[in-house]
């Protein structure tokens, strides 16, 4: 068995918007901004670009469909780079510091550890015939 099973669908239904609503929410109630009010700020933001990241995406539970699956990606991977970034370029320290460490290391182990390649209709040649009927 793989350990690559985060798919698209696990993705768009089970990460995508919970974690959104993570973000925008777990800076008030673990009451970050020790460091700063950018401690909250920058979660708040990356909260609600990912709740719209979500809804552009052309996978099950995107809304306007016009974002390819591996551009999010992508734009996944750099925010967890950004996440590990962040506790250094604007002094986090202590819990604000850690919480962006745990985030970046989850958002990188997600989407590029675990992350399933897609199928495409070349890996699949059945799924690109046509069924007689």
């Amino acid at each position: 068995m793989s350990f690559r099973f985060i798919t698209k669908s696990i993705h768009a239904y089970l990460i995508d918007y919970p974690v959104a609503i993570a973000l925008i929410v777990a800076p008030f109630v673990l009451k970050l901004g020790q460091s700063g009010p950018l401690a909250v700020e920058l979660s708040v933001v990356a909260g609600v670009a990912a709740l719209l990241l979500a809804a552009l995406t052309d996978h099950p539970t995107g809304l306007v469909r016009i974002i390819p699956y591996w551009l999010h990606l992508w734009v996944d991977r750099a925010v967890g780079v950004v996440f590990v970034i962040a506790p250094f370029a604007f002094k986090f320290a202590g819990l604000d510091a850690w919480y962006y460490w745990v985030l970046a290391a989850a958002v990188l182990l997600t989407t590029s550890v675990l992350n399933a390649p897609e199928e495409s209709v070349a890996m699949r040649p059945e799924l690109g015939k046509r069924v007689a009927g």
